[in-house]
Parts: C-alpha cells; sequence; structure tokens
C-alpha cells in the first residue's frame, strides 16, 4: 500500500505493535472474528484507530501482521543427537501446530495479506528452524539435505495437505522426512575424511 507508514524499530512505535496485537489476540479469544473491527481493537489497544489504518492499512493487515508474529517460533528445534530425528520431531510438532485451529486461521490470515511480505517471513521463520538442524548436522558429520530441499519434500506436502485435503498424521510426516533423507546422495569419501 503506497501511502502506508512503515514501522519504525523501538519506542513508541514498538509499544503500539505489541499493544495492537495483544488487542487482537485478546479480542480473538473471546469474540468471534466476524466481529471484530478496527475502532474495537483500537479501543481495547488504548489507540486511535488512524493509528492503526496509518500502519497497517486494514483489517486484512493487521491480522495478516498479527498471524506472522505468532509464527515466529519460540525456541529451537529438539537436539536428538541425530539430524533425522530432530527433523522428524520438528516436522511432526509443526505439522501438529499448523494443522489445528489456530495454525489453520494463521494460515488463512497471513494468506488473505495482499502484501507477500508475510508470508516470506513465514518461510524465512521455517528456514531458520531447518537451518538450526542443518547446522547440527553439520558439526556432527552427518549428511543433510539443501533447506530448499527440505521446503519442497518435508513442509511443503504438509501445508498443501492442511489447505486442500486431509491434515497428514505423525506417520505420513515421518514417512516424508525417512524418504527425503534416503535421498541424499552420499558423501565423497573426500568429504568423509576432511569433515
Amino acid at each position: 500500500m503506497a501511502g502506508r507508514e512503515g514501522p519504525r524499530p523501538g519506542g513508541r512505535s514498538a509499544r503500539v505493535q505489541a499493544s495492537v496485537h495483544k488487542a487482537v489476540q485478546d479480542l480473538l479469544a473471546k469474540m468471534d472474528r466476524a466481529e471484530i473491527t478496527v475502532p474495537l481493537i483500537a479501543t481495547e489497544a488504548g489507540v486511535t484507530p488512524s493509528t492503526i489504518y496509518r500502519r497497517w492499512g486494514d483489517l486484512r493487515e493487521l491480522l495478516a501482521d498479527v498471524a506472522v508474529e505468532r509464527l515466529r517460533p519460540d525456541m529451537q528445534p529438539v537436539d536428538t543427537g541425530n539430524a533425522q530425528r530432530d527433523l522428524q520431531q520438528w516436522a511432526e510438532q509443526y505439522a501438529e501446530e499448523m494443522a489445528s485451529g489456530p495454525g489453520r486461521q494463521v494460515i488463512r490470515d497471513t494468506l488473505a495479506s495482499i502484501e507477500a511480505a508475510g508470508a516470506q517471513q513465514c518461510c524465512d521463520f521455517t528456514r531458520q528452524q531447518i537451518g538450526v538442524i542443518a547446522a547440527r548436522a553439520a558439526r556432527r558429520g552427518e549428511a543433510f539435505p539443501d533447506i530448499e530441499h527440505v521446503l519442497d519434500r518435508v513442509v511443503a506436502p504438509i501445508i498443501y495437505r492442511i489447505l486442500f485435503d486431509t491434515a497428514l498424521g505423525p506417520e505420513r510426516v515421518a514417512v516424508l522426512v525417512e524418504d527425503m533423507m534416503k535421498s541424499i546422495p552420499p558423501r565423497p569419501a573426500s568429504a568423509l575424511k576432511s569433515g
């Protein structure tokens, strides 16, 4: 949106964002989403509606921004000591969270945004989580696929099924991970000696 004021880091802007995000989350917890309006959020957050419109443009963009923030991981993937198990545990938890009612709503809100930045940020969060697992695997000398390969072979089917079919259960997610790990080309002997 051309004339929209971008967020400024820190200070008042950060406090306004935190207050508005909290107001949205509080209202979503106690009301049907169809009843939520910008003026209602503004009252709950203690700001004017014009502050919200200036910062987010409209309700859809605000809900997408809140959704992106809810998708930000709050912890590192579990370290089991094995790359495949790390990825499997992470993927099973990811699939379960995204298939939940709140997870599905977050996906819908993010995709409803007319700006692609929120969806890209969600993908970046996922890349970062997979990157943590990949870095651990590298330190242990374990083979691990390229992050984009994991997105294509594990994450994409999870999200596709949530959006258009029945969500994948842990058994099917484990098969996705196992099949993908089997597809990693063997490391050359020289890499095994130096790594």
